[in-house]
């Protein structure tokens, strides 16, 4: 093996690496489903047709391009329950639930489509209704796919679903936040990164062999 060799090798398992560590930072576009905590966005543990709300809950809905729920963008805007309901009195036998809708940015829009301005409703719902029945009373049309997984609100995007978007698309949606360096590690590094440290680790060893077989015939 020449030395030439050796170094061209090694130039390709670099470039291995770099590459693994930009596959991991394709996302997906999708609507995140959150929950109004106090002053704070709260990931929803559940989808919204799982999800019975109760009255005076704050509940948001997110589109954008996130890697998981730990970068995901959260609903923007300050909007609390007295203010999105100020104009929808209580009523016996009934729940109000306040929605916040916020349809993303136009990096995170398919393409061909503009993001609607967001926008708040306050919903009221029987008792025992979902946060999907909410949607349903103030947002509609809304689109599912064949795995309940919600597509679509108020008809937007008209189009896909929870589709995965390729480096170059998620690299000019810049409105999404992305993951902090712990955030990040939660997965884990890639295969392909193992991989190509095991490559460089095989052609040390094969450089050292290369070295020492030389010095032994030259005695």
């Amino acid at each position: 093996m020449t030395r030439r060799r050796l170094v061209l090798l090694f130039l390709a398992a670099f470039l291995l690496i770099g590459s693994a560590g930009q596959a991991q930072a394709a996302g997906y576009r999708y609507w995140s489903f959150w929950d109004r905590d106090g002053g704070k966005w709260v990931y929803a543990t559940q989808g919204p047709s799982m999800v019975r709300p109760s009255d005076g809950d704050v509940q948001g809905f997110r589109f954008a391009v996130s890697e998981n729920s730990g970068d995901a963008a959260q609903p923007r805007g300050t909007a609390d329950f007295a203010s999105i309901c100020a104009k929808t009195p209580a009523e016996e036998g009934s729940k109000r639930v306040a929605l916040v809708l916020d349809f993303g940015t136009a990096p995170d829009a398919p393409s061909g489509e503009t993001p609607p301005a967001s926008r708040t409703a306050c919903a009221q719902l029987s008792p025992d209704a979902t946060t999907a029945d909410a949607l349903a009373a103030v947002a509609d049309p809304l689109r599912y796919n064949t795995n309940a997984l919600l597509c679509a609100i108020a008809g937007y995007p008209k189009s896909g679903c929870g589709e995965q978007v390729s480096q170059k698309e998620d690299s000019s949606a810049s409105a999404a936040p992305k993951a902090t360096e712990d955030e990040s590690d939660e997965d884990g590094p890639s295969i392909g990164l193992y991989a190509g440290i095991a490559v460089v680790a095989a052609l040390a060893a094969a450089a050292t062999w290369q070295s020492r077989r030389r010095r032994n015939a030259s005695r």
